[in-house]
């Protein structure tokens, strides 16, 4: 399995912080979000390489982050997906399809947004999706509050965790069990994202592929429990920080 970190975007949220430093980098408790998420995957017996894709602007920072790491069990691999502002940025999917394609990947990829933070570890997921490899898994978390879950994909699941319905950012969402950005793709479903695209789907949203999965029935869910953060505004981010000093 390899394992692939989204940071490719440009953080304009979080300005000034993010104004010339990566969101991935920012510290929480003085360690970098980024080093949360790589700690999570120190068996060098399931993973083979963890891979970073990133833009042009922050690709040396992320460079000099890897280098920094460069005792890490398993090989920690930095790609630029070519774009230099956040106008041209291939979003999401178009980065997957690009890393897919330029790193020559033929086995089950996890991905993984760059800005997630959370205190669980993966185990039971990777266990769930690996006798679930006809599909691809979604991590989901219960928010509790209906009215914050219309920020997310909020989804449902139905017998043997099917995901039984998945709407991004509805306006009344039904229920407050939300997608978090965290993709188990086994390796026969890879093929997938070219025949999304190839019918005219979108592909800055990982959100709306999930929702196209869900609608051809190869679309599983993993619900998690415990914290987890998506670090998209200055106020989520002082939250992260707070909680995890404690």
């Amino acid at each position: 399995m390899k394992v692939l970190i989204l940071a490719a975007g440009y953080g304009t949220r979080l300005y000034p912080l993010t104004k010339e430093k990566p969101k991935p980098l920012l510290p929480i408790s003085e360690k970098p979000i980024l080093n949360y998420l790589i700690e999570k995957f120190q068996d060098a017996s399931l993973v083979s390489e963890i891979i970073t894709v990133t833009n042009d602007k922050f690709y040396d920072i992320f460079n000099a982050w890897a280098k920094e790491n460069k005792d890490f069990p398993v090989k920690l691999t930095v790609v630029s997906d070519g774009t230099k502002t956040p106008d041209d940025r291939l979003g999401s999917i178009g980065d997957i399809r690009f890393v897919v394609e330029k790193e020559k990947i033929e086995e089950d990829l996890l991905v993984i947004g760059g800005d997630n933070l959370f205190d669980y570890d993966l185990d039971d997921f990777l266990k769930f999706s690996g006798e679930n490899s006809d599909k691809v898994t979604v991590g989901l978390y219960d928010i509790k509050e209906i009215a914050q879950a219309s920020k997310f994909g909020v989804a449902a699941i139905g017998e043997n965790k099917k995901v039984v319905s998945f709407y991004e950012k509805p306006a009344e969402p039904k229920t407050s069990l939300i997608a978090m950005c965290l993709y188990y793709f086994p390796k026969n479903t890879m093929a997938l994202i070219d025949k999304y695209i190839t019918e005219g789907g979108k592909q800055d949203r990982a959100g709306d592929y999930i929702g196209w999965l869900c609608g051809q029935d190869l679309l599983c869910g993993f619900q998690f429990e415990g914290k987890w953060y998506d670090i998209g505004s200055i106020e989520a981010y002082n939250e992260a920080q707070e909680e995890f000093k404690n």
